[in-house]
């Protein structure tokens, strides 16, 4: 079913299943291959292939893996015209994305008090399923959060305008609207503002280990031994909520739009409808939600750092979405085109002079992040010109899993993995045992191994590596 390109390219041709309009191309490497084959990754990205209106190749990224629907690492894009959006494109965990911070201390000037960091940030940032957050935002303020994003945070003095400008989309989507988010999704939301949540999400105190470019390490102010904290969040129990419903709708609409899938998890309608134009309002809103929750988190943060070290002067460096679908403009086939590019488990990568990207970074490009699995290394990237060509401007989110949940903490005793990152000088605290066991780095993918194949293909260039120090759970 697959071809092999070259070193980091595998070609699923659209000859491979009834019903493709377009080619697949999976970015891997051998290993990295036979992992993905062992689940149901490529029939995915083949199934994506015959959604109608989509362009250019159904592409899946090295850490791709089975999702629901999309494959989790996939990237398509639809012509707004004729083209429909799926919900399973995006994804439950709307906007799940991470915002890295830069500090103006180097490890020799936390070493001796990052116990006491992490303690305190436990104590001051809720995490895990369910987990309530400080602040229980009534209908009217949520429904401010939902149509303003960070905007709401910095007005609510949760940080300052300067963060605005490094966030995607400058933490608001224009085209959200609360009113098409259901009662269920504001209740279960409307308490877990400055919540970290569970699963693969985290906060971790990390310091910079190496640098590889230089002029792009200087611009987004990172250098070697410099401390800096990685934030992975998501919507909560709001976007899945919102992801529900839509997809109940979906079902609906297809039988009224007289559309055919593959798999019912790839319920689509056109883009035009108005079911289409409803769920990416109300999408857009869970992403606001998310953005003002990363706000949140970050304002803690600072304020720990500064009740521990005596200065919380840590700054954005940027924040980026995971799981959302965007408008954008992109050349297909010789000419410019407006897409609605589906990202699932996969980071924007935009090259340097893009229009969206903050004025001090169009000299190098967007900085894209990519966290490992818990203890491991974290990457800072830049995206590229090819990226533009190839992923309309995509690029990998992380290491990817390689076992399920169920399998990791069965094979994982959780008192050993924590003896075994102590003795690797990092430390971790997490909600629950159950939860760690399920993160154990070897439920992953090689994340350097991952960011080698994206590296390799040019569709990112690698910045810095990054090492953690601490690490908090959900």
């Amino acid at each position: 079913m697959i071809k092999k390109i070259d070193e980091y390219r595998y070609l699923v041709p659209k000859t491979s299943k009834a019903g493709m309009k377009i080619d697949g191309l999976i970015y891997a490497n051998d290993r990295l291959i036979k992992q993905i084959e062992k689940d149901q990754t490529v029939d995915q990205v083949a199934n994506v292939a015959t959604l109608p209106g989509f362009v250019g190749k159904s592409l899946a990224m090295p850490d791709a893996h089975q999702g629901y629907g999309f494959c989790i690492g996939g990237v398509a894009a639809a012509d707004i015209e004729d083209g429909v959006v799926s919900a399973g494109g995006v994804g439950f965990d709307i906007n799940c994305g991470v915002r890295l911070l830069r500090s103006p201390f180097e490890k020799k000037d936390i070493i001796s008090k990052l116990d006491e960091l992490l303690n305190q940030l436990f104590k001051d940032i809720p995490c895990g399923t369910g987990r309530k957050g400080k602040l229980s935002a009534g209908k009217s303020e949520l429904n401010k959060v939902l149509q303003q994003g960070v905007e709401w945070a910095v007005k609510n003095d949760y940080g300052n305008e300067e963060d605005i400008y490094k966030i995607e989309e400058c933490g608001k989507i224009e085209r959200a609207d609360e009113s098409l988010v259901s009662s269920r999704a504001k209740e279960r939301g409307h308490d877990q503002l400055g919540t970290l949540g569970s699963g693969n999400h985290f906060l971790e105190i990390q310091v910079v280990a190496e640098i590889y470019d230089d002029i792009a390490a200087r611009c987004f102010s990172l250098y070697k031994d410099q401390v800096v904290v990685l934030i992975h969040s998501g919507s909560r129990g709001l976007g899945h909520q919102v992801c529900t419903d839509y997809l109940d709708v979906m079902q609906s609409g297809m039988k009224k739009y007289k559309i055919d899938v593959s798999d019912r998890q790839l319920a689509s309608v056109p883009i035009k409808s108005i079911e289409g134009q409803n769920y990416l309002k109300a999408m857009a809103a869970s992403a606001n939600f998310v953005f003002a929750n990363r706000q949140m988190i970050t304002h803690w943060t600072r304020d720990v750092f500064k009740k521990i070290i005596g200065s919380g002067d840590l700054k954005i460096v940027y924040d980026i979405c995971h799981n959302i679908a965007k408008f954008e403009e992109h050349e297909v086939d010789g000419s410019l085109k407006s897409l609605l590019v589906h990202r699932k488990g996969a980071t924007r990568a935009f090259p340097k002079k893009h229009p969206v990207l903050p004025d001090e970074y169009k000299s190098v490009g967007q900085p894209v992040l990519i966290p490992g699995s818990m203890g491991t290394c974290s990457y800072v990237l830049v995206g590229t010109e090819n990226a533009m060509k190839e992923t309309f401007g995509s690029s990998c989110h992380g290491a990817g899993r390689s076992k399920s949940r169920t399998q990791a903490k069965k094979e994982t005793d959780a008192d050993e993995l924590l003896r075994e990152m102590k003795s690797r000088g990092i430390l971790v605290r997490g909600e629950t045992k159950s939860g760690l066991s399920e993160e154990n780095p070897n439920a992953y993918k090689d994340v350097s191994e991952v960011v080698e194949v994206v590296h390799g293909a040019g569709i990112a260039k690698k910045v810095a590596k990054l090492v953690p120090l601490a690490v908090m759970k959900g």
